[in-house]
């Protein structure tokens, strides 16, 4: 399965969003989702070392979906990758944090692929909520 990454700025809010996403994708087996969130003391920030870790975790050979909050943690992630420090096949999704992890995690869980993964997080910023 695809290996899903939420990369937060809090940890807190990386942990609640995993939760989130697994329960709501509940009722068979879901995929391996790690979290990034925070700095390594515990303060907030990004940790390009918890990303790492949080990937390397979450890999089994079929890809590691990033989902990033915002800023440093989007420029740490596309770093990481520049610098290949990530493993191979991984990769930068641009979606929606909450939905987005939401969506990669239920299709991850699934079966999909890491195209597909990629592709139904970033519809969730379609998702249209009035």
């Amino acid at each position: 399965m695809v290996g899903i990454v939420l990369v937060s700025h809090s940890a807190a809010v990386a942990r609640s969003v995993a939760e989130l996403a697994r329960d709501l994708a509940g009722g068979g087996p879901v995929c391996p989702v790690a979290t990034a969130g925070g700095t390594a003391d515990g303060g907030l920030g990004t940790s390009a070392e918890l990303i790492v870790a949080a990937a390397r975790e979450v890999d089994g050979g079929a890809g590691v979906a990033l989902l990033v909050d915002l800023g440093s943690s989007v420029l740490t992630v596309k770093a990481l990758l520049l610098d290949e420090e990530l493993p191979s096949g991984s990769r930068l999704v641009d979606a929606p944090f909450v939905e987005g992890a939401i969506a990669a995690v239920v299709a991850a869980s699934a079966g999909a692929a890491l195209d597909a993964v990629a592709s139904v997080a970033a519809e969730a910023y379609t998702y249209r909520k009035a």
